[in-house]
């Protein structure tokens, strides 16, 4: 009877693999074959060979990046390994001489680097179980009111998710929660709190700092190619009220959405002892990398040292004090840091052929306020971050909106920025939200209502907190 339970768990995943590759390929061509129409309506408007490339690029890789066909990270290299054909050689005839370093540098850039050394803090602090010691510790301080209790796990996760990564900082806190949202059962109003609140947290959370959210470093990534740099510390003077603002908001709304003062829960049996199979010292390195690395982040005014030699600490000391080896490196997010390389490409493209220029006049020729623009961009980066990746839709609106003149070319990239960070409405908007709904405890439906108020909250957050950091400091 066993073996014939496995073997048709065989037939049906071998199904699953046979008619997987049908799907993708066929989505894959009918993209290629939807970006060479769009491109033959763009050609007749008269622009050289080397724009109607970078158009043809940029529809297929949004196309790839919206229908799944392959993974956002193959569809970054596609992009990169498109623009070395097209710029490096002769099999395209281009009007103008771009040197491929560009697109290559990106690899190397700055903001890989930073979120490199984000991963490894997330790593180390998976290792030594840091995310329990977290629940524990927001339980004794803000007691078993599961409104109050609700306010403290989403402020901890969030404070997580400025230092690591969000889908990470949503691991570690949804698997603290899960004996207690199972304890509770899947209709208990706790249940649907955390596990729609704790992942909303750590998005939203993320647009604290430069690290914490992709879309930011995309941001700062494009603003540094443009000449302007943005530290650790200017980032936080907008990114953290913005965060904590849309945090207590989201919070007050599922506390009185789900009823939950009128809520009684028992939760003396997990303030037990934490376990972790690494030992005291590898604890403390832990902790003493995180407070170095964060520290060395946040006085750079006062050194200088560049954000990106800086994310070289964890790499270096979490590998010597051996809490994180060869074998753990294996487990990072890789793909992220190629999609995010493969959008700065996209990006500086754009630029570079003037494309983004060409799409900015025709906005332009629409007679909207430069500040109707604004809000214009920020709609935008948080609905289609709904339905695809944020990094993907900061990747394509930031380039954009850098052809923005005056303080707007400065503004408007943070906002898009914050604005895709909203994104909550599907279990698909955010890798975070996937984790929550991937329990089993918590229905799609429940994260609709405050997906949807998110999506009118954030973008008027990230606008009025943008425009205020850039008319008194920039």
């Amino acid at each position: 009877m066993a073996y014939s339970d496995s073997r048709l768990a065989a037939v049906r995943l071998y199904r699953k693999i046979k008619t997987g590759w049908v799907y993708a390929s066929s989505t894959f061509i009918g993209n290629f074959g939807m970006a060479l129409f769009m491109t033959s309506l763009f050609r007749p408007l008269g622009y050289g060979v080397d724009v109607n490339y970078v158009f043809f690029l940029t529809i297929l890789a949004i196309g790839l990046w919206v229908t799944e066909a392959i993974p956002p990270f193959a569809v970054a290299i596609f992009t990169i390994a498109g623009l070395l054909l097209g710029f490096g050689t002769d099999f395209i005839k281009t009007e103008i001489e771009t040197p491929v370093e560009m697109y290559l540098g990106t690899w190397t850039s700055n903001v890989i680097w930073l979120l490199l050394g984000g991963f490894f803090l997330a790593e180390g602090m998976s290792m030594v179980a840091l995310d329990k010691a977290l629940f524990r510790f927001t339980l004794q301080r803000f007691g078993s009111k599961p409104d109050r209790l609700l306010l403290g796990l989403m402020l901890t996760t969030a404070l997580g998710s400025m230092v690591m990564s969000n889908t990470a900082t949503t691991a570690m806190m949804v698997s603290s929660v899960l004996p207690l949202a199972r304890l509770m059962g899947k209709d208990s109003p706790f249940t649907k709190a955390l596990l729609v609140g704790i992942p909303a947290a750590a998005t939203l959370g993320g647009m604290g700092t430069i690290i914490g959210s992709t879309p930011n470093a995309i941001a700062v990534g494009a603003l540094q190619e443009k000449g302007v740099n943005i530290t650790f510390v200017e980032w936080m003077i907008f990114g953290i009220p913005a965060a904590i603002i849309s945090i207590y908001f989201f919070w007050y709304f599922l506390k009185r959405n789900l009823q939950l003062e009128a809520l009684g829960v028992d939760l003396n049996e997990f303030l037990g002892s934490n376990s972790s199979s690494k030992g005291r010292f590898e604890r403390g390195a832990v902790i003493f990398t995180l407070v170095l690395t964060v520290g060395t982040w946040l006085t750079e005014p006062l050194h200088g040292i560049p954000i990106a030699a800086t994310s070289a600490i964890p790499i270096v000391l979490l590998t010597i004090f051996q809490v994180i080896k060869a074998e753990d490196v294996r487990r990072l997010p890789w793909d992220t840091l190629m999609l995010v390389a493969g959008g700065l490409a996209l990006g500086i493209a754009m630029v570079e052929v003037g494309l983004t220029d060409i799409v900015m006049e025709g906005i332009y020729s629409l007679s909207i306020p430069t500040i109707g623009l604004a809000i214009i961009f920020a709609i935008i980066g948080v609905l289609i971050s709904n339905i695809m990746s944020n990094t993907a839709a900061s990747s394509i609106l930031v380039p954009l909106a850098l052809s923005l003149p005056g303080i707007w070319g400065f503004s408007v990239p943070l906002i898009v920025a914050l604005s895709c960070s909203c994104a909550l409405l599907l279990p698909v908007s955010t890798p975070s939200n996937a984790i929550a709904f991937s329990t089993g405890m918590v229905e799609q439906k429940s994260f609709r209502p405050g997906g949807l108020i998110m999506m009118v909250v954030g973008p008027i957050l990230a606008f009025f907190t943008v425009l205020i950091y850039g008319f008194f400091f920039f």
